[in-house]
């Protein structure tokens, strides 16, 4: 049945996308933003700020994944903020609740035999995994109250097809929490990588051994790729036009008091949420989010082959990047463009503008 449930969308799809035109105006910028909402506040949550009344930005719709938080957790967090910035036109999707291949007991194991992973996101966070349970569980009371719209219902993977084929070559997908979602729509749908605009995604931590010793070891975990090892080297093989990598420039760039009071300096409900609901935490997903739709942000990058080790052992969902000169041969791996530097003080100012100006009429 899958085959022609496809089809049938992507047919449809095809009538939907807009015609060129000898004098057309600058194409839209679509995106997607995939994220383990765990919430509320937080980077999670945070990352759907620099989406919101942008102009020439529309955003399509979120999509849920494990990670941080259980799935169904995450997407009743994006509803209920969503419903706080009166943007209730946006979709939210449901995506995948576990891992491709990963599992509570296997990661049990890890721990066993390779030492504890700092944050464990749905799977016990800074604490325990001892008594997590091996499957979802029903989403429990809410900080901010429980939404009242529902998710979308199409699933995550098949949400994605369906609006990177609505819009050929001019969808950029946002990936801010485990790839799994991405890597079912990349399997249902060889061409949905190649139809998207462009990849930027969270993640590939590099030289994190040395940062988990001289810094903040929960802040130098690779969370993302390791959760998901499978799912991230199906996406990061996959033939996207351009992949982008905000991975360790993010984790100087905090949440802070300060910078909670200078959103809330103008009041309306996301920049009281906001300052209600800060963390201490890097702005790991709102900065990824930023240069999506804002590229200019960044200052200095470097473009290498990467891959994601999917051996299970200590090394499993690490990242590894080469030159075009000693990178592995005759395997399917992609450059990707790892950002090293950002005009931080403009993403500051352009965050805090943003969320004082993220409010909706819906």
């Amino acid at each position: 049945m899958r085959r022609p449930i496809l089809s049938a969308l992507l047919a449809a799809c095809t009538v939907l996308a807009p015609f060129a035109t000898a004098n057309a105006a600058p194409a839209p910028n679509y995106v997607v933003l995939d994220n383990d909402f765990l919430g509320p506040g937080g980077s999670n949550i945070q990352s759907i700020v620099p989406l919101l009344n942008r102009p020439g930005v529309t955003l399509l719709g979120l999509t849920s994944v494990i990670g941080d938080d259980w799935e169904n957790a995450g997407t009743a967090h994006a509803l209920r903020f969503l419903e706080i910035a009166r943007q209730t036109q946006i979709p939210v999707a449901d995506g995948a609740t576990t891992p491709l291949v990963n599992t509570v007991a296997e990661t049990k194991l890890r721990e066993q035999q390779f030492g504890v992973i700092p944050w464990k996101g749905a799977w016990g966070g800074l604490g325990s995994i001892e008594h997590v349970p091996a499957t979802q569980p029903p989403v429990g009371k809410l900080p901010e109250g429980a939404p009242h719209t529902a998710a979308d219902p199409l699933p995550a993977a098949m949400f994605l097809i369906r609006e990177v084929h609505a819009h050929p070559h001019q969808v950029t997908v946002i990936a801010a929490g485990p790839l799994t979602n991405l890597a079912l729509a990349i399997r249902i749908d060889p061409t949905f990588a190649a139809t998207a605009k462009q990849l930027v995604f969270m993640g590939g931590l590099l030289d994190a051994s040395m940062m988990s010793v001289t810094g903040n070891a929960d802040f130098a975990s690779d969370f993302n790729m390791i959760m998901d090892p499978e799912a991230a080297r199906i996406t990061l093989t996959a033939p996207w036009a351009s992949i982008t990598c905000v991975g360790n420039v993010s984790n100087d760039i905090m949440m802070t008091p300060e910078l909670a009071n200078r959103i809330d300096a103008k009041h309306n409900a996301v920049t009281d949420y906001l300052k209600k609901y800060q963390a201490p935490l890097p702005l790991w997903d709102e900065l990824t989010s930023a240069i999506a739709v804002d590229p200019t942000l960044v200052t200095k990058s470097v473009t290498a082959v990467m891959d994601i080790n999917i051996e299970h052992g200590m090394d499993y969902g690490h990242a590894h990047i080469w030159p075009d000169s000693t990178a592995p041969k005759g395997v399917n791996l992609r450059k990707v463009k790892i950002v090293q530097s950002i005009d931080k003080t403009r993403f500051i100012n352009d965050f805090v503008s943003q969320s004082q100006n993220a409010l909706g009429t819906h």
